[in-house]
């Protein structure tokens, strides 16, 4: 039988308010009150995982043995199948900005042009097939765990377009329709996204949703 959460108290492994508020928003319905690891202080380990699940586990027990909670961590990004799934885990490292290219942070559009620039070496037959995934990782002070994958199909294309997303959602047009994620209203997106595809089979598990 699954373990399961109940109710009470479940960590966020995330610094990020907003994922936090995302997440808190799709468990409010199950009783669960959730707060981030950023807000009780626990540092953020290194994602030295080479998987989304790696790394998905490696905040999600962080969080629950610092403290001493259940704890729910996500991993995700987009995979390219003409770059052999790249720049999948390493999707947020992609748009990180050296220390020659100015102030640090993230640059999506550099990012974006990345993937596109690989593309386009190839040819104009390339495929343009690519998917987003996500992975959420539930793990317990005592060592057990669980994990829910969650995918979204689609292609990718160039330029971006749309200013309603994030990330790589400006080039990301998922199957069946011809906007982009960041042309999309956000309830539309959410509705076929990567993330509520894996919460889904989370709440159908874990609450019986």
């Amino acid at each position: 039988m699954t373990r399961q959460l109940g109710s009470g108290k479940l960590v966020i492994a995330t610094h990020n308010a907003g994922k936090l508020k995302e997440i808190a928003a799709l468990l409010e319905p199950y009783g669960l009150e959730c707060i981030s690891a950023g807000a009780l202080g626990l540092p953020e380990p290194a994602e030295t995982g080479t998987t989304f699940v790696e790394n998905a586990l490696i905040k999600a027990q962080a969080a629950a043995e610092a403290s001493g909670l259940p704890a729910l961590a996500d991993d995700s990004g987009i995979s390219a199948a003409a770059l052999d799934g790249k720049p999948g885990v390493y999707t947020a490292d992609w748009a990180e900005r050296q220390w020659f290219e100015g102030e640090p942070g993230r640059d999506w559009y550099m990012a974006m042009g990345k993937v596109e620039g690989m593309l386009a070496a190839q040819g104009p037959d390339v495929s343009r097939d690519a998917w987003f995934s996500c992975v959420l990782a539930i793990a317990w002070p005592d060592g057990d765990h669980l994990v829910y994958e969650g995918r979204c199909n689609g292609k990718l294309t160039w330029p971006p377009r749309g200013t309603m997303g994030f990330g790589y959602d400006p080039v990301f047009v998922p199957n069946g329709h011809d906007r982009t994620f960041a042309e999309l209203e956000p309830d539309e997106k959410r509705a076929m996204s990567h993330r509520s595809d894996a919460f889904a089979k989370l709440t159908a598990d874990q609450f019986g949703a």
